[in-house]
């Protein structure tokens, strides 16, 4: 693993960027103190079409397995009463 000071980060992107693309992880410094890590991109279960959108900003890439255990547990939306569905619900009763 590469590690890298900022300014010679920003001085020698490419060159870091190539090791990114071979492999590497990189560690990037602020000082000497470690601020944030350069890793490969994978792309094994993405589409060509997928990574435009991604390019495009129209998608974001997953960030892992889904847990569905807390997908199914989230509350979902509902009226809540609101004084506004129940004015047009009310309105259509009428209407019958």
């Amino acid at each position: 693993m590469r590690s890298v000071n900022i300014a010679e980060l920003k001085n020698s992107l490419s060159k870091y960027l190539r090791f990114a693309k071979r492999g590497e992880e990189i560690i990037i410094r602020d000082r000497n103190l470690p601020v944030a890590k350069l890793v490969p991109f994978s792309s094994d279960d993405v589409s060509e079409s997928d990574l435009q959108l991604v390019a495009e900003g129209k998608m974001r890439l997953g960030q892992g397995r889904m847990d569905l255990k807390k997908f199914f547990s989230m509350k979902i939306g509902g009226n809540g009463g609101s004084s506004a569905v129940r004015a047009v619900m009310d309105d259509r009763d009428e209407g019958d």
